[in-house]
């Protein structure tokens, strides 16, 4: 058997950075959510999910309201409390999950049909707009649910109303053409093939992967007039292949375009499925996209999908930090993507990818008292345009309680409660460590331990908590050029390839392998193909990226720059803050408002930077990642 991933419940987190926060998705942020769906905080974006499905259920009367796509918040957040559930059981809340698998059981129809917004709103249209109408999608969020509540909190309900589900969109289109207006159904059913077993679910996600791109005006020929009618929030014009990636097959795909979640969820799809089949095609389209991505499309803190026209990835080196998209979802689809490349081949940048994501792109969609989150990331923000001027209604210095289109949010409770399956994974011969978080895991060759000091230290230590022979392969961030490695007391060396350091041995009980390497502040400089970043620099420490924000300046956020020579050091963090961050202090340059004479010379200033994922906590005000060197 190729690489496999470890069942989240045979991991246990017990780190000092990660496990404050998925304590705060337990007990905040899910209960939050849960309230939101029902229209209980005040001042919030109104969401009105659960009741849309009490209308289609027939126990309430009214109107439907919100995003054709409103019952994936409902799905999103049913997944995220499996996840709590198997981090810290509540019987109330386990209640309540039955009480809504009871009452979207209720909505299902005959047929195993279950959409709330066609079911009251357009029933006659079912399965009609394909293009923009978003019944697989949420139906494929409906999916990962149902799988995530059994494998987590060993619940059987909701998949026995999705294997019914998955059952009637196989028989309608295992012989119907039709291909997703917005991937995601693809990634349920392969999520339901691997704990089903039915092959009928992986063939179904295969055809619906392989039909895409074969007919670039399939949605032109299948999707009817509808003026007036906007299902996506936008009108989708079915000309536009390149939004929903179907101008080209799937496997002759090479670059990142359209849509950035619709692009990157296909992609998690594919890297299943290539896994599954070994089909060489896919994972070959799969490693080119990532490394489009990567290379050439990715900001620095991890944010993808530079655009707000569309929510979609730009071209090569189009990477403007001040309008930067960057939506939350992407960064969380881009985590999915990258561990989905981890079973096809222990690749050091598939690892350096979840790990930039992790600390930097997805945490920063959420505030750190985990009851506000933003939409959109970006990399710079000045106030008086973000959010006003033409060109940055996007851009927003603070985060919403709430969203109209509201993806995101759950998203990355899903993501976060679930951290633990992202992080060892193991085959016939090896485990493997991709990430730094403390945690305990149970493998087929005996468990281990990792404590961690990371994000804030370069120390880890490995103990072996059984005996064996295997090789542990522990994952070594690509920013980091030496390090120092302890097998019992004995220096080691390992064997390092792609990125992983292997150790191999018969393992005894009680053996350490510790591992330290400097994290000392360094810059980061961008492509110079790049040119909104020419002549700047970025701050790193570890693998967090840093920020400026007004609130810690002496001058104006946008006149400071850094000389070249310039010393950074670690520093504590603003009593603002929590006082385990770690920040950044140096001495550079600045200017006063009342600066206009660019012969007067500047003056010399105390800068701060703190971790990007932290921006926006205190008083609204510029911030920059990039800054002048």
């Amino acid at each position: 058997m190729g690489i496999r991933h470890i069942p989240l419940r045979q991991v246990r987190i017990t780190d000092d950075f990660w496990s404050p926060r998925q304590k705060l998705m337990t007990d905040v942020t899910i209960p939050y959510m849960e309230k939101i769906l029902r229209d209980e905080v005040p001042g919030a974006e109104k969401s009105h999910a659960i009741s849309n499905f009490r209308m289609a259920a027939g126990e309430e009367t009214g109107e439907f309201y919100g995003m054709v796509f409103q019952d994936s918040d409902v799905a999103k957040w049913l997944e995220a409390a499996a996840y709590s559930l198997a981090l810290k059981w509540e019987d109330g809340l386990s209640r309540r999950v039955d009480d809504m698998t009871a009452l979207i059981g209720r909505c299902q129809q005959p047929d195993g049909y279950l959409n709330t917004y066609f079911t009251v709103r357009e029933p006659q249209n079912k399965w009609k707009n394909l293009l923009e109408c978003h019944e697989l999608y949420c139906a494929g969020h409906l999916l990962e649910a149902g799988v995530a509540l059994h494998e987590a909190a060993g619940k059987e309900e909701l998949l026995k109303i999705c294997i019914r589900l998955a059952d009637a969109i196989c028989d309608r289109f295992e012989t119907e053409e039709g291909i997703p207006g917005h991937q995601e159904i693809e990634i349920g059913l392969l999520r339901l093939y691997h704990v089903t077993g039915n092959e009928r679910y992986r063939s179904m996600a295969l055809r619906f992967l392989d039909l895409r791109g074969q007919d670039p005006d399939w949605f032109k020929k299948h999707t009817l007039p509808h003026p007036g009618v906007y299902y996506g929030g936008y009108d989708i014009e079915p000309e536009d292949t390149t939004y929903n990636q179907t101008d080209v097959p799937v496997r002759d795909q090479t670059v990142a375009r359209g849509h950035a979640v619709r692009q990157l969820y296909m992609l998690t799809a594919m890297a299943d499925a290539a896994a599954e089949t070994g089909d060489a095609g896919l994972r070959a389209a799969c490693e080119r996209v990532f490394e489009n991505i990567t290379e050439k499309q990715m900001y620095v803190t991890g944010a993808v999908g530079a655009s707000a026209y569309h929510e979609s990835f730009s071209t090569d080196y189009d990477l403007p930090p001040d309008r930067c998209y960057g939506e939350t979802c992407a960064a969380v689809a881009m985590t999915f993507f990258a561990h989905e490349m981890l079973k096809l081949e222990a690749d050091g940048r598939y690892a350096d990818a979840m790990e930039l994501e992790l600390y930097n792109g997805a945490l920063g969609g959420m505030q750190l008292d985990g009851k506000r989150f933003f939409y959109v990331n970006p990399l710079a923000v000045r106030i008086g345009i973000a959010g006003i001027a033409p060109g940055y209604e996007h851009v927003l210095p603070q985060r919403p309680p709430w969203h109209a289109c509201a993806c995101c949010p759950p998203n990355l409770a899903r993501l976060i409660s679930s951290l633990g399956k992202y992080l060892w994974s193991e085959d016939d011969e090896t485990v493997y460590s991709h990430l730094f978080i403390g945690s305990e895991v149970a493998t087929t060759h005996g468990r281990i331990r990792l404590d961690s000091a990371y994000p804030w230290k370069g120390s880890m230590q490995y103990t072996i908590l059984d005996g064996g022979t295997f090789s542990l392969a522990i994952h070594i961030p690509g920013y980091i050029s030496s390090f120092d490695l302890l097998v019992n007391g004995q220096k080691s060396t390992g064997d390092v390839k792609n990125g992983y350091c292997y150790l191999t041995q018969t393992w005894q009980q009680g053996d350490k392998v510790e591992l330290t390497f400097d994290i000392s502040p360094r810059r980061i400089h961008a492509d110079p193909r790049v040119k909104d970043c020419l002549g700047k620099t970025a701050l790193a420490r570890g693998p967090l990226i840093y920020c400026f924000e007004e609130i810690d300046q002496h001058l104006p956020v946008f006149s400071l720059s850094l000389p070249a020579d310039a010393k950074v050091e670690a520093c504590e963090a603003p009593s603002s803050l929590p006082v385990e961050m770690v920040c950044l202090k140096m001495t550079g340059k600045g200017r006063t408002v009342q600066d206009t004479d660019l012969d007067a010379g500047s003056v010399t200033c105390e800068q701060t930077a703190i971790p990007y994922f932290a921006w926006s906590n205190r008083e609204k005000g510029d911030m920059t990642v990039w800054i002048t060197e």
